[in-house]
């Protein structure tokens, strides 16, 4: 007798290691089977490149843990497979500069970030075309040019880095 599907466990730890015997490569699935993600642990602990699936099989988002926080560059998807956003983590906090692209794929906005909000300039597109900038302070928008005549006059350009 066959027994139903949802019994399979819902974590599956490889036999990899990394010679220290206390990573493990493992994976995790949703109830119908489809691998949901997939990455290392150090005694339970996400460490190193990780990768997060959708239901429908369609890549997440993947990047790095370091101690069981996101680090270093990461990138997320739409369910579609498109490339939704891509920045810096640094201790678990999304910083500095920020891709973050429509659904049809184009770079809708960059942004500069700080903990996670923007704090900065942030540079918008419509057609793969700069369009508009504005300026943050800890989320808040603070002002917003639309040619560059207006915003050099205002601004030191060398910060755009």
């Amino acid at each position: 007798m066959r027994l139903p599907f949802l019994v399979l466990p819902i974590i599956v730890g490889l036999i990899a290691s990394s010679g220290d015997g206390h990573e493990n490569y493992v994976k995790e699935y949703y109830h119908n089977g489809t691998l949901k993600a997939e990455g290392w642990l150090n005694e339970g602990t996400k460490i190193k490149y990780w990768q997060y699936y959708y239901p429908n099989g369609n890549l997440m988002k993947k990047g790095h843990y370091l101690k069981g926080v996101q680090s270093g560059y990461w990138y997320f998807y739409y369910s579609n497979g498109l490339l939704e956003k891509e920045g810096h983590f640094a201790d678990g906090s999304m910083e500095s500069w920020w891709l973050f692209y429509n659904y049809k794929g184009d770079i809708d906005h960059k942004c500069q970030l700080t903990n996670s909000v923007k704090d900065g300039y942030c540079l918008r597109y419509k057609d793969e075309k700069l369009v508009s900038a504005e300026k943050y302070e800890n989320g808040k928008k603070v002002n917003e040019w639309y040619d560059f005549y207006s915003f050099r006059k205002d601004n030191d350009i060398s910060k755009l880095k």
